[in-house]
């Protein structure tokens, strides 16, 4: 047996919809065995893939087939994630953590008050 590897990402709940694992197939954010991939393409278990959602990439082997969506305890059992995987996963999170990136906090243009606390700085 063998299942769509849209419909499998979405049974596995790697996204939210199927036309959003379908756009991640065809923009090269998933790769079969190291290679893109069309959307129609055939999964099988055994397989692994590299999926990248966000910053983080999640590359897992393929331990179950199924093609409907169901509960989130069925959908983690369809996969299993590399230990490598998981751990580089977690210092990209504990990164993030620590190193907030400056211009996050910064909305827009700045404010009166904001122009005249450069202006000082600069020595105007």
């Amino acid at each position: 047996m063998s299942v769509r590897i849209d419909k499998w990402l979405w049974a596995a709940r790697f996204f939210k919809t199927r036309s959003l694992a379908q756009a991640a197939v065809e923009n090269g954010k998933v790769t079969l065995d190291g290679e893109r991939v069309k959307p129609s393409k055939e999964v099988k278990v055994t397989d692994r893939l590299a999926v990248r959602i966000g910053g983080a990439i999640r590359e897992v082997t393929i331990d179950a087939l199924a093609d409907k969506r169901g509960p989130a305890t069925v959908a983690a059992g369809l996969y299993t994630e590399s230990e490598e995987s998981r751990l580089k996963r977690a210092a990209q999170a504990e990164n993030r953590r620590l190193n907030t990136e400056p211009a996050l906090d910064l909305h827009g243009r700045p404010t009166k008050r904001d122009r005249r606390s450069l202006a000082k700085l600069r020595g105007y």
